[in-house]
Order: structure tokens, then sequence, then C-alpha cells
């Protein structure tokens, strides 16, 4: 890619960017409110649905992509099914972030989107693992992509607690993926990376450090979407035994979180579907770390991630597979950590 086009490219992001943060302005004067309950954090009524910004200026790039820039394109199966799959992910969101719904509602429309994205060719049969060669799933492909799109959508969703915690997160992870794209001529998920941090620049002004909007369902379920969709597309990436590990790393901070807290729940004979305040990112502001402080950590976290794809790409096959163990080793660090203080907090129990 020539200079004069990334600066062409980084124009019509900054473009986008000052579109999102016209829609979240016009969000907040909308007043579409949350209201403070015992397991949020904030105390008073604050506007949500600032993901809107993100979602449009998402929408609006992809348009011009579909029109103009062919070198970005996917087939036009493929590129149906991700324009249909993001909308009707975002229209059920902020439906959601209206009406507040019952998870089991929002599921379905989960899982809908998935199919959608599905059913036009988005999945991968087979991985290219070191040691191993080519790992054929055959009949599985399908069901193993809807519930990996699932897991990443609900676990964005479920770390929006705390002022600019997945919006940052998203953000820094975007930037990875759309340079590492770039690098190994994933122009797709490139273009789409570079059009998910150009509306995630206009919002997050607005949310950190301190909220004057909340990004709301609609933001982070589509966030979460968005960037597992890619992930599926930079397994893609020519060359790169494992590429379907790049985006996990990037968001190893967040889908941690969600799978212990998961996983502890469900030993503990928790109902998943009951709110909570059981996620690591909460026991540690409950326990008196400050929620900027919590937010920023976050974003180490997809800093590191992101430094370890960029190892990962770097090293000969044999040691890739053990790259993204250190992600893993620096969670569990945090774990640690945060069990030392909801002990001294006297927490008898998470949530």
């Amino acid at each position: 890619m020539t200079p004069a086009a990334v600066l062409r490219h980084l124009a019509f992001a900054v473009g986008l960017a000052l579109l999102s943060a016209a829609v979240v302005r016009a969000m907040i004067a909308a007043r579409v409110l949350d209201r403070p309950d015992p397991r949020k954090v904030h105390t008073r009524d604050t506007p949500k649905g600032g993901g809107v910004g993100v979602v449009v200026a998402f929408l609006v790039g992809i348009a011009v992509l579909y029109r103009f820039a062919e070198f970005a394109r996917l087939a036009d199966p493929y590129f149906i099914g991700v324009i249909e799959a993001s909308v009707a992910i975002a229209i059920v969101a902020f439906l959601d972030d209206l009406n507040d719904w019952k998870f089991t509602v929002k599921l379905a429309a989960q899982i809908l989107a998935a199919v959608v994205a599905v059913v036009s060719g988005i999945y991968v049969v087979d991985y290219r693992v070191p040691y191993v060669g080519p790992l054929y799933i055959g009949w599985l492909a399908p069901p193993v992509t809807v519930l990996w799109l699932l897991f990443a959508t609900n676990a964005m969703n479920f770390i929006d607690g705390l002022d600019g915690l997945a919006g940052g997160v998203a953000l820094i992870a975007a930037c990875f993926l759309a340079g590492i794209a770039a690098a190994h001529g994933g122009w797709f998920a490139y273009f789409a990376a570079l059009l998910l941090v150009a509306g995630l620049a206009g919002f997050l002004p607005f949310n950190f450090p301190r909220a004057r909007i909340f990004m709301g369902d609609v933001g982070s379920q589509f966030c979460g979407f968005t960037l597992a969709i890619l992930a599926v597309v930079a397994s893609r990436f020519d060359n790169v035994e494992l590429s379907f590990l790049i985006v996990p790393m990037l968001l190893s901070g967040v889908l941690f979180d969600v799978a212990f807290t998961l996983v502890r729940r469900t030993l503990a004979g928790e109902r998943l579907t009951e709110p909570h305040r059981g996620h690591l990112y909460q026991v540690a502001h409950r326990s008196g770390l400050p929620a900027v402080t919590v937010s920023l950590l976050h974003w180490g976290f997809a800093g590191f991630g992101g430094l370890c794809a960029l190892l990962f790409l770097a090293v000969p096959t044999a040691a890739k597979p053990f790259i993204p163990l250190l992600t893993l080793v620096l969670q569990l660090c945090w774990l640690g950590y945060v069990a030392r203080r909801a002990r001294r907090a006297g927490f008898a129990r998470w949530g």
C-alpha cells in the first residue's frame, strides 16, 4: 500500500470519527437513559446508546467499501452476509437498550445474526496447526463458528460495566488488527477494522474518563460481534499458522474474565442468567480499585495482547503455539491480584 493510499484511508477514517461523534451527541440529546440499580456502578441517570455512533460510522464505511474499494471486498455472498448480520445484531441490541429484554430474547437474536453470517459462508473448515498440519473439522465448522460468535459478542457485552473499558479495549484491538491485516494482505479485515477504529474514536471521548453517555448493548454487542467476525476472516490469512488466535490474543483480558466467571459461577451452582457483580473487573472495582484504573489495566491487557500477536507473527512456526500462553500468564497474575484484594475486602462471595 502506498503512503498516499494510507493518507486517504486515514482521512476517510477521521471523517467517519467525526460522523460517529455527531451521532453520539445526538444520542446524548435523545436522553435514552440507563437508570442506576444495585449491580451498576453509576449513581445517576445517564444516557445510553452511544454505540449507535459506532454502528452508523461502520455501516457508512462499509457502504463506501462495497461501492468503491474493490481491492478490499470479499466475495459478494460473504460481504452481504457480514452486512446483514451486523445490521441485525445492531438493531436488536438497540431495541434491547430501549426495552431491556430478557437474556433469552437477546440470545435468540444473537443466534439468528450468527447463523446469517455462517450461512453466507463465513466459517473455517480447516486450521493450520504446527506439529499437526491442516486440521479439518468438516461439518463441525458452522456450529463451532456460531459458538465463537456468541461467546465473543456476549463477552464484550458483559465487560461493558465501567467507563471506557469495553470501548477502549475494542479500539486498541481494532488498531492492532488493522495493522496486522494490512501487513498480510487481508484487505477486508484491514478496512473493516479501520472502520471500527473510526467509530470508536468518535465515541470514546464521550465515555472516558467520566461517561456522558454509555455505549449500551448496541455498541458492546456490535463491537464484540464485528471483532468475532474479523477473527474468522483473520483465520484465513495466507501462510500464517494458527492465525485464528490473533483476535483472541487481542481480546485476552475480556475473554479470560468472562470464561473464568462462567466457570466459577457454574461450579458455585449459580444461575448463569441471573444478574451479578462477580466479574473480575467488577470485583477489583468493588474492592477499592478506581474505575479509571481498572479500565486502563484492561487497555493494557489489549495492548499486551497486540504485542503478543506481533511476536506470534514474527517467530518461527514451531514457537507459535507458545506465544498465546503469555497472555494467559498475565491473566492468571491478574486473577491472583484480584483474589487477594477480595480477601482483604472481606468478600464472602464475589457475586
